[in-house]
Order: structure tokens, then C-alpha cells, then sequence
């Protein structure tokens, strides 16, 4: 599928503003270049030249100085693709001022065709060639008297053939700054505190908008003989939500597992002029057109998931196998996808596998030492309430009936018996651990006991708010809590603050985690926690510290989930 441009006006890439600066810069050379060639063409007496000529170029000079000046000033819509179009309207008035066909000025078309084409790629590189030859012709027809068809024709063929390549080059450039992009934002994904889940999950949705397509689907399974496990991510699921489940042999494992596969469903003429598939060889890189067999197979795929066209490459796996699918509804692919699929695969893989490996050792790791502090538990705080709970009872025994104490020693045993009971279930939650996600059940425990704390050390009262869209693994709940004991150390050290509050909630993909304390008298200061910004940056995550109505101070800490 072609490529489209990174959007200048998103903010997304400061690259490109420097370069809108450059071509505004290089518009305004060119356009007093060319004023003072007309200077010097009327002083040298070589032809006179009417008013019009001089208010075209003057004309067009002036605008060159205007999008310049403005552009400097970051006003986006003198970064977007009008800009291009105009310049195509005023090197059409030149020409007609200058001559029509004769006019040496037509080589200004160039200019707009290569900017517009290295900004935003071959499609609208070609749109602006085509109207450029259409201008040309017409505006020379109209304003050139006698028979120019030679040169004309001539000229619009120059113009044809060097836009074509123009266009093509600044396509090329185009995908090769979205792929670095996307390959940059890829590797740093690749976080072993997320898990290999969320890796999956966040690698499908960048492809997925990368290509424009309508699905992904990641198939994936440990054993030669085991079953599938399917996740699939359509655009209407893009925001995260994904699909997992289990299936065994289908069309979509029916595909050879050492060929990168290209199925583009053409028009009716164009499917007697072009191969409806091709393959192509991991090990020697060599596009083929499928046979009779292979082009069944993908029918058959493209009609299980009701799509046009799909590639589809093998995922690169130490132990088991996977492939993964592109698949678009109305858009076609080239073969230059597939490969730059294939190159994100062998690129992402190897590296979520030795996430995958760190998981597990992790969890291993996680799962001893709960089992070592659940066995210290019962030795050293279980069993001396036991002997409690047999001391009593050995008491209450000896007591006679109209013993005083025997209801306290009743209530004491019971009391034992109680603590005995919570002490069992608490090891025995240690033991085992949690169940994965789990909403707010593990996190508000622990925030309530530190704000309780702080309370009576520093007599800060916090209030702590946690939705109940928050749902967070062992290990991302350890950060979340290392980064919220960061934040009300530094309330409880460096401020005068009676009252403080912390909210975590999600918003957008991202976990978000709000610090604050209120004013506290003492004239604000800028600031930058380091800790917390260093542990956010190490999870992939942002820290923005804001002063709010009547100096309250705020950390929002951003982490992408």
C-alpha cells in the first residue's frame, strides 16, 4: 500500500518544519532570482517588457517573503500541501506573462514538483505533475501565437518523464522516514516490564496503522502439534482491545511456512495482464508468482477474513511457530510491504521471545520467594498463636466452673483462633499469589497503609483515588507503588503541605498518575524529580510537572500500557 506522509500539522515529526522553513527559504531565492533576471534583461535593452511581466514577478516575490515570514512563525497551514498548488498557480501566470510555450520560466514547475513530492510522497508528487503539464499546455496555447506544437509537445514530455522520477525518489524518501519511524517506535515497545502481551498487542496496532490495513492477525504456537493461538487487531479495535483465542488447523495455517505470501484481488482486465499472488523465499529473496494450488490458498484466506488483499510473512521463533497477516478490505499491497513486514518481524521477535523468557524467570523467581516468606510466616508468626490458642485452652481447662476469668480466657482463645484463621489465609495468598490483572485489589491496600503512615509521621492527610478502569500486573503495580512513595516523600521533604492527593486512572492507552500537594505558602519554584522521571522514562512513560489554581503543584506521570 502507498505510504502516506507524516502530517506536518500533527506536530509529529520537527523534522519537517525545518524543512517547510528551507523551502520557504529556497521560494523566496528563487522568486528575487528571477526579479532580478528581468532587471537585467530591460537594462541590457535585449526586449521591453510590459507592466504585467514586472507585477507578476514582483507579485510573487512578495508572496515568497510573506509564506517565509510566516512560516518562521510555525503557522501550519504554510506547512500543508495548498502551499504546493499555489506555487503551481503563480509559475502558470509567469509563463503566460513570459510567453506561454517559449517561456524559459516553465522549469519553475519543478520546483513545486519536487518539493511536494519529497514532502509528501509519489501520489501527490504526481497530482502536482499532472496539473503542472495541464497548466503549462493550457496557459501556452492560449498566450503563444503560431505553430509551438513540436516544442510543446517537447516540453510537457520533459515535464512528464523528470515529475515521474521526482516523484518516485521522494516517495522512496518518504516510506524510508515512516519505516525508521515506525521500527524507532517499535524498539521501544520492547520493555520487559510490560510483558510480552502488551508488546504483541502495542507492535500489531503500530503495523496496523503503519499499513492503513483493516486487520492483523498474529498466530502463534509452542509446539509442532499443539493448538493456534490467534490474536487479531482490526482498525475498529485499535485503541487496545484485541482478540485471543485457540483454534486448530485452518486457512490460515495452510500457508508454506518458509515464503513470504503477496494476494492483491485486481480489477477484472487487470487480473489477465497480472499475477493475483506471489511468494517469495525467506532463505533467497526471489518473488515468484503462485501456482494453481498456492492461489487456492489464498482465495481461501482472503475469504475467511473478507479482504482484497493480504500479505502475510512467518514469525521467527526459537521453539514453535507463527505467522502473521496484513489484510486490507479495499487497499493493495506491494511487494515492498510484505519485505518491510517480514524486516519488523525478524526485528521484533527474537526480542519479545527473550521478554517471554525474562517473564517467566521473573515469575519463577516471584513464585520461591513467595513461597519462602510464606513458610516464615507459619514458623514464626502462625505457631506462636497456635501455642497462645493451646495455653489457653489448657488453662480454661483447669479453671473450676465458677472461675471469674473463665469468659476473658473464652474471648482470648477466640481471639486467637481468629488471628490464626487471617494469618493462614494471608500466607496462603502470599503462597500463591494474585490471579494477574486485577482491579484496584492489591494497589489500594498498600497506598492506604503508606497515606496512613505519613499521616502519623507527618501529619499530612492524603486523599487517594484509584478507578476502576486501573488494571495493572505484579510487576507494573511494584512501579506504579515505588513511583507513588517517590512522589509523597518528596511532599513530606521539600514542602510545608498539610494535604496532599493521589489519582491513578487510565486515559487513552496511557496509565496516568497524579501527585499533588497543596500550597503551602512558599513561592514556587520549577522543578524536576528526577527519580520519578527516570523510572517513567525507563517505562517508556513522560513526567509533566504543572502549578495549578492557587499554587497547588502537580506531577503527572504518563506511562503507556
Amino acid at each position: 500500500m502507498r505510504a502516506h506522509s507524516i502530517d506536518p500539522e500533527s506536530g509529529s515529526d520537527p523534522g519537517l518544519s525545518a524543512d517547510a522553513l528551507m523551502v520557504a527559504r529556497m521560494r523566496l531565492v528563487l522568486s528575487v532570482s528571477a526579479l532580478l533576471a528581468v532587471g537585467v534583461d530591460t537594462e541590457s535593452g535585449q526586449e521591453h517588457l510590459e507592466g504585467s511581466v514586472w507585477l507578476a514577478f514582483s507579485c510573487y516575490a512578495l508572496y515568497s517573503l510573506g509564506v517565509y515570514a510566516c512560516t518562521r512563525t510555525g503557522q501550519p497551514y504554510f506547512q500543508g500541501r495548498a502551499i504546493h498548488w499555489l506555487d503551481v498557480l503563480w509559475f502558470t501566470l509567469i509563463v503566460f506573462v513570459t510567453g506561454g510555450v517559449g517561456s524559459l520560466y516553465f522549469l519553475f514547475y519543478f520546483f513545486a514538483i519536487l518539493t511536494s513530492s519529497f514532502r509528501w510522497g509519489y501520489e501527490e508528487g504526481a497530482r502536482i505533475t499532472m496539473a503542472s503539464v495541464a497548466s503549462f499546455a493550457a496557459c501556452s496555447l492560449g498566450a503563444s501565437n503560431g505553430d509551438y506544437t513540436a516544442q510543446l509537445l517537447m516540453r510537457t514530455t520533459f515535464l512528464l518523464a523528470l515529475g515521474h522520477m521526482i516523484g518516485h525518489w521522494g516517495g522512496s524518501k518518504v516510506t524510508l522516514r515512516r519505516q525508521l519511524a515506525l521500527l524507532n517506535r517499535v524498539s521501544r515497545l520492547s520493555n520487559p516490564r510490560f510483558g510480552v502481551n502488551r508488546t504483541l498487542a502495542r507492535t500489531m496496532e503500530q503495523t496496523l496503522a503503519f499499513f492503513g490495513a483493516s486487520h492483523c492477525i498474529l498466530l502463534t504456537r509452542d509446539a509442532a502439534n499443539g493448538p493456534w493461538t490467534m490474536r487479531t487487531l482490526g482498525r475498529r479495535t485499535a485503541g487496545g482491545v484485541e482478540s485471543v483465542e485457540q483454534f486448530g488447523e485452518s486457512a490460515l495455517t495452510a500457508l508454506d511456512a518458509e515464503h513470504i505470501v503477496l494476494s492483491n484481488r485486481e480489477p477484472w482486465p487487470l487480473r489477465l495482464l497480472r499475477a493475483q499472488g506471489h511468494a517469495c523465499s525467506i532463505r533467497a529473496p526471489r518473488w515468484l508468482p503462485l501456482d494453481a494450488a498456492g492461489l487456492r490458498r489464498c482465495a481461501a484466506v482472503a475469504a475467511m477474513l473478507e479482504v482484497r488483499s493480504f500479505i502475510s510473512t512467518p514469525v521467527p521463533m526459537r521453539q514453535g511457530e507463527g505467522r502473521i497477516y496484513v489484510a486490507s478490505h479495499g487497499g493493495l499491497f506491494h511487494k515492498a510491504d510484505a519485505l518491510f513486514l517480514a524486516h519488523i518481524v525478524n526485528q521484533v521477535f527474537p526480542v519479545i521471545e527473550t521478554i517471554g523468557v525474562l517473564d517467566r524467570m521473573a515469575t519463577d523467581a516471584a513464585s520461591k520467594e513467595r513461597l519462602k516468606i510464606s513458610l516464615d510466616l507459619h514458623d514464626t508468626a502462625i505457631q506462636p498463636y497456635i501455642g497462645l490458642k493451646l495455653g489457653l485452652s489448657a488453662l480454661r481447662k483447669k479453671a473450676a466452673p465458677d472461675n471469674p476469668l473463665i469468659e476473658d480466657l473464652d474471648r482470648l482463645a477466640s481471639m486467637a483462633d481468629s488471628v490464626v484463621a487471617e494469618l493462614r489465609h494471608y500466607a496462603g495468598t502470599v503462597r500463591h499469589g494474585g490471579t494477574g490483572r486485577a482491579p484496584c485489589a492489591f494497589i489500594l491496600p498498600h497506598l492506604h497503609r503508606h497515606a496512613a503512615r505519613i499521616k502519623v509521621l507527618y501529619g499530612i492527610d492524603v486523599d487517594i483515588v484509584v478507578e476502576s478502569n486501573v488494571q495493572l500486573d505484579d510487576r507494573m503495580t511494584a512501579e506504579v507503588l515505588q513511583l507513588v512513595r517517590e512522589g509523597l516523600n518528596n511532599i513530606c521533604k521539600h514542602t510545608h503541605a498539610r494535604r496532599g492527593g493521589i489519582r491513578i486512572g487510565c486515559a487513552d492507552g496511557k496509565l496516568q498518575i497524579r501527585i499533588e500537594n497543596e500550597a503551602c505558602g512558599t513561592g514556587a519554584t520549577n522543578f524536576r524529580p528526577r527519580s520519578i522521571s527516570e523510572r517513567a522514562t525507563a517505562l517508556g512513560g513522560s513526567t509533566l510537572v504543572s502549578q495549578g489554581a492557587g499554587g497547588t503543584t502537580a506531577v503527572l506521570v504518563e506511562i503507556p500500557i
